[in-house]
């Protein structure tokens, strides 16, 4: 989020400093592993549907910008139970605004894709237009695209203390000291290291990924779509073997509680690491759950209700926040950048936030 709103605020002709901790694209965050699924359909507020599709917009123009390939349109499908609540909503969602989504029956799922198994009690939402973005090509394109446009990169430049004042934000870092108009603070999962961002509702979770060997003939991105899996086994969200990679898996629920500051075990130091996608793949894909080719782990950062923090710090309003993106956010992280940057310049954005408002904790 935060190199996306360097990418837009350059672009608009603000004078900008990125400073990381880091040297993006890393692996101490939670972008890297190469994909991250991308779809318009979404249950809850229908401000998700609404910038997913200006993200789409925006991501199809850095396309064209950098002349890589962001977005695979392998499409997605959504599978759960039938009395899922989820996917009623985003199938409500998908017809409020005209999207192509096919509904379709375990027997159609099972035909389309004879990779699948499903029981007769689930359903599945296909979304012809969706599919996956490379993540760390993204990172990249958004940073060589906020340099272009003037702005100013600083890797390895962990803030250690902001020091808010009237007229501007003083940024201490272990490479020097920074002054600023207008500050925008999106650190992920490491929210707690700074004075005055530890008390937010944000909580850090580890979080296990797999690529399993598979059946290229079914399991290839040509042939077949992303997706997720929802029921009483948890939620689950995957992607099809890109040049033999295999299929990638991950769970969305479950995961280990951390903190900055504390050890981040790598893949496998808990056995359900692999045993919990595994079982999904048995399940539901069998074909696809041949030998593990390799695991990461990245991070989660959660809100209490899963969605974003995007507002004014509640004390200085020369700073703002964005966080807690809950492990569904980075498909949103081009409109989120453009939000951004016109809440540095205008202060208010055309997008609706309010369903981010720190204020709604406030009970």
């Amino acid at each position: 989020m935060g190199m996306s709103a360097g990418c837009y605020l350059a672009k608009q002709g603000v004078k900008t400093l990125l400073l990381d901790a880091f040297d993006p694209p890393h692996t101490a965050g939670s972008h890297h592993g190469e994909t991250r699924l991308f779809r318009h359909a979404y249950p809850g507020s229908p401000t998700y549907t609404a910038m997913a599709l200006r993200s789409d917009q925006l991501w199809t123009e850095l396309e064209a910008l950098s002349g890589e390939s962001l977005l695979v349109r392998s499409g997605v499908l959504n599978m759960g139970s039938s009395e899922a609540s989820g996917l009623k909503s985003k199938w409500e969602r998908s017809r409020e605004y005209g999207l192509s989504v096919d509904y379709l029956s375990a027997e159609e799922i099972r035909y389309r894709w004879n990779g699948i198994n499903l029981p007769e009690s689930y359903i599945g939402l296909y979304e012809q237009q969706a599919g996956f973005l490379l993540s760390e090509a993204c990172i990249r394109a958004f940073r060589k695209q906020a340099v272009a446009n003037g702005a100013v990169v600083m890797p390895y430049s962990p803030v250690v203390r902001m020091e808010p004042r009237a007229s501007h934000v003083t940024i201490h870092t272990h490479t020097g000291t920074f002054t600023a108009d207008r500050v925008v603070v999106s650190l992920g999962a490491w929210f707690g290291i700074l004075d005055g961002l530890a008390g937010l509702p944000i909580q850090p979770v580890r979080k296990a990924v797999g690529w399993f060997e598979t059946d290229e003939t079914l399991f290839d991105y040509t042939k077949f779509p992303g997706f997720t899996l929802g029921g009483s086994e948890g939620g689950y969200y995957g992607f099809p073997s890109m040049n033999g990679s295999g299929v990638k898996i991950g769970r969305h629920d479950a995961g280990q509680l951390w903190q900055p500051g504390q050890n981040f075990e790598p893949f496998g130091n808990y056995p359900e690491d692999e045993r919990e996608l595994r079982q999904a793949l048995e399940q539901f894909m069998p074909r696809a759950s041949g030998r593990l080719i390799r695991g990461a782990v990245c991070k989660y950062e959660m809100t209490l209700d899963e969605d974003f923090i995007i507002d004014r710090h509640p004390e200085h309003d020369r700073i703002w926040l964005a966080g807690g993106f809950s492990g569904h956010g980075f498909k949103f992280s081009s409109v989120v950048g453009e939000i951004l940057s016109e809440l540095v310049i205008r202060g208010e954005t055309g997008q609706d936030i309010s369903p981010f408002a720190l204020s709604r904790f406030n009970t």
